[in-house]
């Protein structure tokens, strides 16, 4: 029964690998840009004397940094929302089994 969770898991993980790689290598000569840039250029359009009253206090290095950090936010997001998600289904399985015990 474990062996074929594992199996099932490993399928999906490879599902989600391919899902996420293909169109990296299907579509060329295109940038994945993120919606500051798209919101600058819009904000240029409707006022083109804005100018940002904020700046960051630190620019990274390239893209890759920030798509890293990204990545990474995305990451502890997720693992504290089903580290909590799990810690709660798990506590109440607990309490289902001591309650279990003592009849």
């Amino acid at each position: 029964m474990i062996r074929k969770h594992i199996i099932t898991s490993l399928i999906l993980i490879g599902l989600v690998i391919l899902i996420s790689t293909i169109p990296l290598f299907l579509i060329q000569d295109s940038e994945f840009g993120g919606t500051d840039g798209v919101a600058d250029e819009l904000i240029q359009t409707i006022d083109a004397s804005y100018t940002p009253w904020a700046e960051s206090l630190w620019e990274p290095p390239g893209g890759e940094t920030e798509s890293l950090l990204f990545c990474l936010q995305a990451v502890i997001g997720s693992a504290v929302l089903f580290g909590g998600i799990g810690y709660m289904v798990g506590s109440r399985s607990w309490e289902k089994k001591q309650g279990n015990a003592g009849d």
